[in-house]
């Protein structure tokens, strides 16, 4: 009888905790939303002056909306035409949703005339990554197996964005999966819609796997977009395109609805992101976008924190330009100068900047990812294939698993280890300090077919990835424009990195480098 009772008592302490769970994790998913229903953001982009309907950033066009000194369907208008203008060069947007577009507008300004809003971001035009499922617009996953796939819901962050207003005006190109592109191409590309093109220099990479959308935003083509992040494919077209995006704290946004989305050991890595012209308009729509929805196992219920409230002299920063690679990694002399010249802004606000870097903790991350990555010889990927009915995939990823050799499993468990190993590592030096700002790739935008290993991504045991490992620790990282290539035609960002959690330091970083940098600038397109 007392063993019953035992376990009796043991099953209501776990259903008091599981329910003590859910209701903490509502109240939190509530206060960030309620955290996100202000049109004006909590820190500004002064350079966001343009009146061009089409260059102004998402949040201005939004006041602008509600003080209803412009409509949703002028707004949805001018972004059309722009597409329509510059598309056939940038292969940026793949597939259009232009007629439900116009109609939601007119429904928008219908409710505007009568003094209703729906939310920040209404009637704001927006482009969504491709391998992010849209209800009712074909949703390919860059794969062939899903050439004609229709989704019946929205991904959770994009019914999150159309519930506050924003317009679909088409889906934005990416590599297989978001992984696998086509073979000597070094861009955005896959068998179904061939590669994208950098609205800078129409022959440069737009990088990826989020290529579409850098591209499209950059070109004024949509006020925003939503790319994925597994290794860098938000910062990476950010960087190479010249707009601000942020890859946020993991599991604070979910991945519901994403191609390769949560669970397994790969969970952590992949975050989901706003990108944009301005870093006014990530604070706008990162809390938006944040949250459980129940569905994502581990999306946690982390309040969002104001990055207006960030005081810019208590922080301590460090930066490192380079990651002491050799060889065709090697980070240039105009990238270098930039992440200087970024360092060198902020010693004129923050408590103090040091050079400094924690190179033998990032290597062994680095070496970890790798084995991870590569440890079942890419059958992740053959899963995914299957999964969708897709037997002609990524060239490129065929040719990598026929030279792959899976790792025991001990071995396999044995880098998962090392990589918690070099996450707690990481924590306990980043306790000196507040910020990291280091490249986000060895180099601007290289060209298109360039021969393999001349882009900026540092391959592990030569050098540490600039955006990977932060994808293994899961911390948040905002890339913002800080600069040029020496002949002023190529941008060069820069990644602020922040402890987990605080995002809003890595915005209000990137935002006063913005205001240094005069960040995004229109391309020549």
């Amino acid at each position: 009888m007392n063993k019953e009772l035992a376990i009796e008592e043991s099953t209501s302490n776990r259903m008091q905790r599981r329910d003590l769970l859910r209701m903490f994790s509502r109240k939190a998913l509530a206060a960030t939303a309620a955290a996100a229903t202000s049109v004006a953001p909590t820190i500004t982009s002064a350079a966001s002056k343009t009146d061009e309907i089409i260059f102004m950033s998402a949040t201005k066009l939004a006041a602008l909306i509600r003080a209803r000194k412009i409509s949703a369907s002028e707004a949805v208008e001018a972004y059309i035409n722009r597409q329509l203008s510059v598309n056939d060069r940038l292969n940026a947007v793949v597939t259009n949703s232009y007629e439900r577009a116009r109609a939601e507008a007119k429904a928008l300004d219908a409710k505007a005339a009568r003094g209703e809003f729906v939310g920040p971001l209404h009637g704001v035009p927006m482009t969504i990554k491709d391998s992010l499922d849209t209800e009712g617009v074909i949703s390919t996953g860059a794969t062939v197996g899903r050439q004609q796939y229709v989704p019946q819901k929205d991904a959770t962050v994009v019914a999150r964005v159309r519930k506050a207003g924003a317009i679909l005006l088409g889906k934005t190109n990416t590599p297989e999966f978001t992984l696998g592109g086509l073979s000597g191409i070094s861009t955005a590309s896959n068998l179904l819609f061939g590669g994208s093109h950098n609205p800078y220099d129409l022959t440069r990479s737009t990088s990826g796997s989020s290529g579409g959308a850098g591209a499209i935003v950059a070109a004024g083509g949509a006020a925003f977009d939503i790319g994925s992040d597994w290794g860098g494919s938000i910062r990476g077209p950010s960087h190479n395109n010249g707009i601000a995006g942020i890859k946020p704290t993991s599991v604070r946004v979910p991945r519901t609805g994403h191609i390769v989305d949560y669970g397994g050991v790969f969970d952590l890595w992949q975050q989901l992101g706003p990108m944009t012209r301005w870093v006014e308009d990530l604070t706008l729509i990162t809390p938006i976008i944040s949250g459980p929805d129940f569905h994502d196992v581990s999306c946690a219920p982390v309040p969002w924190a104001d990055p207006a409230k960030v005081d810019l002299s208590k922080l301590r920063v460090a930066y490192c330009v380079d990651n002491k690679a050799t060889g065709n990694g090697a980070t240039d002399e105009d990238t270098r100068k930039t992440v200087q010249q970024a360092a060198a802004w902020l010693k004129s606000v923050a408590a103090s900047v040091n050079e400094d870097v924690p190179q033998q903790i990032l290597l062994d991350l680095s070496a970890a990812r790798s084995r991870l990555t590569s440890g079942d010889a890419w059958q992740f990927y053959q899963r995914l294939a299957d999964r969708w009915g897709t037997k002609n995939f990524s060239p490129s990823v065929k040719e990598r698993m026929k030279n792959m050799t899976p790792i025991t499993s001990a071995e396999y468990v044995e880098a998962w280890e090392k990589q918690d190993e070099g996450k707690s590592l990481m924590l306990e030096w980043m306790t000196q300090y507040d910020v990291f700002l280091c490249p986000v790739a060895g180099k601007p935008a290289q060209p298109i077919d360039a021969e393999p290993g001349t882009g900026g991504f540092g391959g592990p045991g030569m050098t540490w990835q600039y955006t990977g490992v932060f994808n293994s620790t899961g911390w948040p990282s905002t890339v913002v424009r800080c600069g040029s290539s020496a002949d002023g035609k190529l941008p060069i960002g820069v990644q602020v990195v922040a402890a987990p959690w605080r995002d809003d330091i890595t915005l209000a970083v990137a935002s006063y480098l913005e205001s240094r940098s005069g960040g995004w600038q229109k391309p020549p397109i």
